[in-house]
C-alpha cells in the first residue's frame, strides 16, 4: 500500500466521523471534493496545484445553513499542542471561502474542533512559521468545539 493509500483510508475514517457527528445534530451529510472523483481525475490532480485538490470533503445543510467540511485528521501535534496545516491548503480555502461566500469552510480536525481558513491565517499571521515556510501552526487553544460550531446532539434530542 502506498503512502498516499494509507493517508487516504484514516482521512476517509475521521470523514465518516465528522460526517456521523453532523448527521446526530441535524444536519443532512453528502460527500464531496477529490475524494469522489473517479481514479484517473484524483491522479491527474494529485501532479497539479490545482485549488480543486484542496476542495472541501463535505458539504453538509441544516434548514437553510449550508457549509463545507475540510476534514483535518493527522492533527494536532501531540508534542506541540499546534495545528500544521499547509500553506497550500490554506491559499485554496481562502480562494474557495472568496468565491462561494456566504458559505463557509470549515477545517475540522482529528480531536473535532474547529477553524476556518481565515482564522488560521489571522491566529499565524504575527507568528513564527514552520521552518520550511510550508505550514501554518496554530494553538490548538484556538479552535473552537465541535458543538459550539454546529450545535449538540443533546440539544435535538430535548
Amino acid at each position: 500500500m502506498t503512502q498516499w493509500q494509507d493517508r487516504k483510508i484514516v482521512g476517509d475514517l475521521h470523514e465518516h466521523r465528522v460526517a456521523t457527528a453532523l448527521r446526530a445534530r441535524g444536519w443532512t451529510v453528502h460527500p464531496c471534493g477529490q475524494g469522489t472523483y473517479p481514479h484517473a481525475v484524483r491522479d491527474a490532480l494529485r501532479r497539479t496545484r490545482s485549488a480543486l485538490r484542496q476542495f472541501p470533503d463535505l458539504i453538509a445543510a441544516r434548514g437553510s445553513d449550508i457549509v463545507t467540511i475540510d476534514a483535518k485528521d493527522h492533527m494536532p501535534s501531540a508534542t506541540t499542542n499546534r495545528y500544521a496545516i499547509s500553506t497550500a491548503t490554506i491559499n485554496a480555502g481562502l480562494q474557495f471561502t472568496a468565491v462561494h461566500a456566504p458559505t463557509p469552510l470549515y477545517y475540522v480536525f482529528g480531536n473535532l474542533k474547529v477553524l476556518t481558513p481565515a482564522e488560521v491565517l489571522h491566529y499565524t499571521d504575527h507568528a513564527l512559521r514552520h521552518p520550511s515556510g510550508a505550514y501554518h501552526l496554530v494553538s490548538t487553544h484556538r479552535a473552537h468545539f465541535f458543538d459550539d460550531v454546529f450545535g449538540t446532539a443533546a440539544a435535538l434530542a430535548a
